[in-house]
């Protein structure tokens, strides 16, 4: 079996440090971690280095000697990292990768030009800094240079993901569909915990108390469906109750906007009793 090529990661931020430890136990070597000359950036940098067995080393005074480069910096500094590293040195027959989920791997075209395949690589999962997320069985989507691809597509089986394809013109869709399941949700949690303040539930004590509906809901979700998962006064087409939820809702306006927004949702896409009727009480919401 070909040895396992070397890996250096741009960028110590949440994902890039969970990469590192993902592919340390895979198995991978990683070499270096490439951060900015100073900084709060190249403190995680050393921090990563160490935990991993490897080097810190800045931009621009980067020595990159690795098989493969993964950047794993913010969508809006891809293209200045991969400025800047172009001028590090030969880049024939290396690998580049970044992981935006809304940026093609055009991202990294000065690479491209110095001899480099690119590709860009995505995981569809979170990443906060408190947090150590795991990439077994996570779903990665990949676009760009065949031999980058296939480079990418196998280190995503050995970490223990799956790899699908996607097309360029597919990517803003595809990364708002990420932004729905997590950034949105979690938006959507903080306006349910506001929520419940106004039933006298608050902080910790309302999310420990809504947990259980939270997981069961998920679980039927996952096992049933959406439509056979809907439950409550809208799939009963319980208009008067739905009033009463607007009624009560205008003491939390964003959140009666909440409400509006993904009821009218739930009239669009899941089946429910008295469509119409619905209809009209959430267009007529902004009435006295």
């Amino acid at each position: 079996m070909a040895a396992k090529p070397r890996i250096t990661i741009v960028g110590a931020g949440n994902l890039g440090r969970a990469l590192g430890r993902s592919l340390r136990k895979a198995g991978y070597r990683v070499d270096a971690i490439v951060a900015k000359a100073q900084g709060e950036s190249l403190t995680r940098a050393r921090l990563l280095a160490k935990e991993l067995g490897a080097w810190a080393i800045t931009t621009k005074r980067a020595e990159i000697e690795a098989d493969i480069v993964w950047l794993c910096v913010p969508d809006a500094q891809i293209a200045n990292a991969a400025e800047s590293l172009a001028a590090t040195g030969s880049w024939k027959g290396r690998v580049a990768l970044h992981s935006s989920g809304a940026l093609s791997s055009d991202e990294l075209s000065a690479l491209r030009r110095c001899g480099a395949v690119v590709a860009s690589i995505h995981p569809l999962m979170t990443f906060v800094r408190k947090s150590r997320p795991s990439l077994e069985g996570i779903s990665f989507a990949m676009e760009g240079d065949p031999r980058a691809v296939r480079a990418a597509r196998r280190i995503v089986q050995e970490l223990g993901g799956t790899a699908h394809t996607i097309r360029r013109r597919d990517k803003a869709a595809y990364h708002a569909w990420g932004t729905f399941a997590s950034p949105l949700l979690t938006a959507f949690l903080a306006t349910t915990q506001r929520v419940a303040a106004g039933a006298g539930a608050r902080g910790k004590d309302a999310r420990k108390r809504m947990l259980p509906i939270l997981q069961q809901t998920l679980s039927n979700y996952m096992k049933l469906g959406a439509a056979n998962s809907f439950s409550g006064p809208i799939v009963r087409g319980d208009v008067e109750i739905v009033k009463r939820h607007l009624l009560v809702l205008r003491e939390i306006p964003a959140a009666r906007e909440v409400y509006v927004a993904l009821a009218k949702a739930a009239l669009q896409y899941l089946p429910v009793k008295n469509r119409r009727l619905l209809r009209d009480v959430l267009d007529q919401r902004h009435r006295a």
